[in-house]
Formats: structure tokens, sequence, C-alpha cells
């Protein structure tokens, strides 16, 4: 544990650029217990990166954690003679944008370029961003250069890395213009932006059946990165009987619409249900702010809509990848899907019914990317589904 009382007079005395933090840090005078939790621990880095909730001290996400934990990425890049480039995107919670830069600011001051989306965007792009181009890291969550979540010995790594970086004075950073100037900080091209748009479209197993299935939609970003890249591959598909729930179309770090902007919960899916319900719409499609998980309702014959669970969704998903391979002739020779240990057994007895080997691995899509990885090194086709 932290000396949180030094620690304290260490941020009193320090510069603080953020007018919030000042504010915050100022509010905590004499409030011992407050002090202590604010400055008693600091944010752990793992395999999905550093979060918390805002504000000050060591203990708080604030630009200063943001910082300290890029300069730890950036030492263990330069030490383990990796790729110097790194993509970084950002989403709708608030200083996303802040942070995103920060990041930027701290890895071009140590010489590693980067590569910025300059909207919001989901993580799936990052992931993407971080392949194409041949990044050996991605920001948004922690990603290697697989566009997976890193390895456990990875961010071991960097937290070593970054334990060893003064909160306050230990990173390195330039002006933002600066970087720009010198090649250092790049946007993402929209080559890239096109290209994953059509990596999305490939992974279709009847091409062009949604033109003329007459399905109606109602959509929900909840709020956060889906909009654009989901409503664009609507649009590519051919489907266009489209309805946003207006509550939650535009961006908002605050998610005033539900308590919590979790796709799976019925409450984040209140405003869409009854918008289906008006609109008679034969399905309810809900993103989650990352845009990395789909809630989903189904219209039933009685005119009521019924939650899907993940698993649910994951065996038919598996069911309808593995049929509509076969009948279109897609399915690679000996194929392989992959699944974590908590998902349904029910995925086994349909995997093996097509003849699908099933690969168990730890809970995480790092593990499940990992196994991807392995497979395509031996040249060998999978298709992963994380329930």
């Amino acid at each position: 544990m932290l000396d949180y009382k030094k620690e304290y007079e260490r941020w009193k005395e320090a510069d603080l650029p953020d007018f919030d933090l000042r504010r915050e840090l100022d509010s905590l005078s004499g409030k011992d217990e407050e002090i202590k939790e604010h400055f008693g621990r600091s944010l752990e880095f793992g395999t999905a990166g550093i979060r918390g909730t805002l504000g000050v001290g060591t203990n708080r996400m604030n630009i200063f954690v943001v910082r300290q934990a890029t300069e730890g990425l950036a030492r263990y890049i330069l030490e383990e003679g990796l790729e110097k480039l790194v993509a970084i995107s950002y989403d709708s919670r608030l200083k996303g944008w802040t942070f995103a830069k920060e990041v930027a600011q701290v890895l071009a001051a140590n010489g590693i370029a980067v590569r910025l989306y300059d909207a919001l965007m989901p993580v799936p792009a990052l992931s993407f961003a971080t392949r194409y181009y041949h990044c050996s890291a991605g920001v948004y969550k922690a990603y290697g250069s697989d566009g997976c979540q890193m390895t456990d010995e990875a961010a071991d790594k960097v937290y070593r890395k970054i334990q060893e970086t003064d909160i306050l004075s230990g990173a390195k950073t330039m002006p933002f213009a600066e970087a720009v100037d010198q090649g250092l900080i790049r946007f993402v091209e929209e080559e890239c932006k096109e290209a994953f748009y059509k990596a999305v479209l490939s992974q279709s197993v009847h091409p062009g059946v949604c033109k003329d299935a007459g399905l109606s939609l109602v959509y929900t970003p909840l709020n956060g990165t889906g909009l654009e890249p989901v409503t664009r591959i609507f649009k590519e598909l051919g489907i266009s009987d489209v309805t946003i729930v207006p509550e939650q179309e535009y961006p908002n770090g605050y998610f005033t619409t539900c308590p919590y902007p979790n796709p799976e919960i019925l409450e984040a899916m209140e405003k869409g249900l009854a918008l289906a319900k008006e609109k008679d719409a034969d399905l309810l499609l809900a993103t989650d702010p990352d845009a990395d998980r789909v809630g989903i309702a189904m219209r039933t014959e009685d005119g009521e809509y019924e939650l899907v669970s993940g698993n649910e969704m994951g065996v038919l998903l598996l069911d309808y990848i593995a049929a509509g391979r076969i009948a279109e002739g897609t399915l690679p020779k000996d194929p392989v899907a992959v699944k974590s240990i908590v998902s349904t057994p029910l995925a086994d007895k349909v995997a093996a019914d097509y003849g699908v080997e099933l690969r168990h691995t730890l809970t995480g899509f790092k593990w499940i990317g990992e196994q991807i990885k392995f497979l395509r090194k031996r040249g060998r086709e999978s298709f992963s589904l994380r329930l």
C-alpha cells in the first residue's frame, strides 16, 4: 500500500493542468478516509489494460495514470525490440479523446509512431487496425500485435515498467501538434477503415441473402461507438428497414438512458423493446458502448419479444455457420471452432454433428485468439464463438 498521506501532499504540490483534478483534490482536504481511498493504492494493469473511476489520485483514472501506463508500455516496446508503431482508438466514455491524445503524446515522445482513429470506433476496429498496420500493440484495451488482448506474460512485463515510472514526473510527453508535424502521430487512413468493413462483410455465410429477406430491425448503439460502423454494415448487406432508438443513438458518456449500458440486461434494452413493439420489428439488436458485444431480442408468434442469451445465440450461430458453409461449399477441411470453458456444452454436440472440432479455452478472447493464431500458422482455418 502506498503512503497515501505523502502521495496526497505530492499531488497538492504538483502542476495539475486538469481543472477538475485540482478542484477534486482541494475538496479532499481534511477527509482522511477519502484521501486514503484515492491515494492508498494504484490501479492495476492487466490483460484488459487499465480501468477505473474517473478522478484524482493513483486509484482513479486521470491523465497522470494514463501517462504512467503508456510510459510503461513504451518502455516495454523499446526494451523488447518490438515494432515502434501502436494503434489507438477510443469510445464514448468521458474523457475518451483526452486520454487517447495523452497516450499518443507519450508514445510519440518515446519515438514510437502512432496510428490514431479520428473518430469514435469500436474495439473490433482497433483490433483490425493493429494488424492492418503491423503494430506491436493497440491501445483502447491493451492489445498485442495479433489484435487480441495481451498475454499474461506481456501484461506482467508492462506492469513492471509502469511500477518503475513515477506517476507525476516519470512519463515523457510532447505537444500533439509537434508530434503530428514530425510524422509520429498520424490518423488512421480511409483505406484501413474500408478494409475493415470489407473484412466484416467477408464473414457473410450466404452473401446477398439479406437483400430480399424483408427484415425489419430496431437497433441501439446504447450511446456508444456502434452507430456508424453497424449502420454502414446494415446498408452494405441491403437491410434498409432499420430504426434507431433516438434516445440512445448518439455518443453520451453519461449513459443516462439505462442504469448500466450492458446489452445483456433487460434494463438496457427497455427503450429498444418499446420501439420494437411500436414498429412491429422482427428483431432488436443492441451493441454495448465498445461495440464488441451484442444483445438480441426476437419477436415471438404472439407479438412479444424474447431476449436471446449469449449461449443460445452462440449455438444458433454455430449451427448456422456450419450448415451454411456446407451448403455453400466453403467449410474447410478438418474445420475447427473455438469456445470458452464457461459456454454451454450444447455447442459440443452441435459441432460434433457437423464434424467440427470444438476447442475449449479459458474465458477471454485472448485465449480464443491464441488458438486462431496457432491454427493459421499451420495453414488451417477456424471460426470462433465467444459465448
